[in-house]
């Protein structure tokens, strides 16, 4: 039994060490693979990571927000799902906080965020 579990860590290690080390705060693009009936492509999603939770466990996710058209959507990750593909760090954001929940508050300039230089 212990094994298997044995197993099953690591290759959910193996999953999470092909991605980049990134944060909240970070700007990301997110590859996710589509499937549509028996076609795969492959969508970009690219937005501000806003959180991060169960860092290093097998249940890790992450929370990437954009504004389209004026309008704040979230979309939430888990790190290792197959469905993606790979994750691109843009830039890196100088923050302070684990939780950028503020951000949904915010607007235009004052929804931006520092580079960290």
């Amino acid at each position: 039994m212990s094994d298997l579990i044995k197993l099953i860590e690591a290759e959910y290690s193996e999953a999470r060490g092909k991605f980049p080390e990134f944060k909240s705060g970070d700007t990301v693009n997110v590859h996710v693979r589509i499937v549509e009936g028996t076609k795969h492509r492959i969508q970009q999603y690219q937005g501000t990571v806003i959180q991060r939770k169960n860092v290093g466990t097998n249940g890790e996710t992450f929370t990437v927000r954009k504004v389209s058209n004026g309008i704040g959507i979230e979309r939430i990750f888990p790190i290792v799902s197959p469905n993606l593909d790979k994750i691109e760090v843009l830039r890196k954001g100088k923050v302070r906080r684990a939780r950028l929940y503020y951000l949904r508050g915010k607007q235009g300039k004052a929804a931006k965020i520092k580079e960290k230089l």
